[in-house]
């Protein structure tokens, strides 16, 4: 199973976590990118095991909307990203890394803030 392809099910996971407003591609994502390379789960780090390949540790780089609790954020996603991705592909999740890269502002609702 390639990390892209886990990656995909942990970026989608995180992204449907309330109080998430999108997740943070690191500069060499966007170097590939600039160069014409497709990159799978933005935002996501995926680590296979070595001495155990059905076992993962996953790192989501999430941008927060202003006025939510960042720990609860951020437990949130791990819940969802581990049930997630040990569902749909039945790995192990050993762990799940949440570093918090920015504050967005709150989506606006009618056209107003």
């Amino acid at each position: 199973m390639s990390q892209g392809f886990v990656a995909q099910y942990a970026a989608e996971a995180a992204l449907s976590t309330p109080g998430v407003a999108m997740l943070d591609s690191s500069g060499v994502i966007s170097i590939k990118e600039s160069m014409g390379v497709e990159h799978e789960g933005k935002g996501v780090q995926v680590l296979f095991h070595d001495d155990n390949e059905g076992l993962v540790t996953i790192t989501v780089f999430p941008v927060v909307y202003y006025g939510n609790i960042m720990p609860e954020v951020a437990w949130k996603i791990q819940e969802r990203v581990k049930a997630d991705v040990e569902r749909y592909t039945g790995l192990m999740v050993e762990q799940v890394n949440v570093h918090i890269k920015g504050i967005a502002p709150p989506p606006q609702e009618g056209g107003r803030l």
